[in-house]
C-alpha cells in the first residue's frame, strides 16, 4: 500500500486523486447541485494546468502544442507539420519530457533519501523478521521443514 504522505513510495496516482478531489470540491461549491453538468470544464482545466514533473500541461505533452480554448479559436493560424517534420518534432518533445521526468525523479529521490536512515545491524542484534509462506515451492518432498518457507 502506498500513500502520498510517504515519500519512499511513488504516490503519483494518490496525488492526482487528491488534486481531482480538490477540483471537484471547488466545482461543488461554485455550481451547487448542478456540479455534474460542469465535469467537462474540470477535465479541461486539469488537462491544461501546468505539471511541474513534465514541465508542461498534459495536453501540451500529448499533442505538442498548447490547447486553444474557445476564446482563442478566432486566432487560428495555418501551421501544419507533415511527414519528417512531425516525426522530428514529436521525437524532440518525447526526449524533452523524458529528461524533465528524469530530473523530477532525481529531485524526489533526494527528498526521500533525506528522511530515510540507513539500516545497520551488528552481530547478535535483535530484529523482527516477517516470514510469509511461499506456496508452490517444495524442493525436499516429504521433509517440508527443509523447504524455503521455514526459517
Amino acid at each position: 500500500m502506498s500513500t502520498a504522505y510517504h515519500p519512499q513510495t511513488d504516490g503519483q496516482s494518490e496525488r492526482t486523486i487528491q488534486t481531482l478531489e480538490d477540483m471537484f470540491h471547488a466545482c461543488v461549491i461554485d455550481f451547487g447541485s448542478s456540479w455534474d453538468r460542469h465535469l467537462s470544464l474540470v477535465e479541461f482545466s486539469y488537462n491544461n494546468s501546468y505539471h511541474a514533473s513534465i514541465k508542461a500541461a498534459p495536453f501540451e505533452a500529448l499533442y505538442g502544442r498548447k490547447c486553444r480554448s474557445p476564446v482563442c479559436w478566432s486566432e487560428v493560424r495555418d501551421s501544419k507539420l507533415t511527414g519528417p517534420e512531425l516525426i522530428r518534432e514529436t521525437t524532440k518533445k518525447n526526449v524533452q519530457i523524458k529528461n524533465h521526468l528524469l530530473t523530477t525523479c532525481c529531485h524526489q529521490k533526494s527528498y526521500a533519501d533525506r528522511r530515510s536512515k540507513p539500516l545497520e545491524f551488528e552481530v547478535r542484534d535483535m530484529v523482527l523478521l516477517k516470514v510469509s509462506p511461499w506456496k508452490g515451492i517444495i524442493r525436499f518432498g516429504i521433509r517440508r521443514n527443509l523447504s524455503p518457507h521455514y526459517v
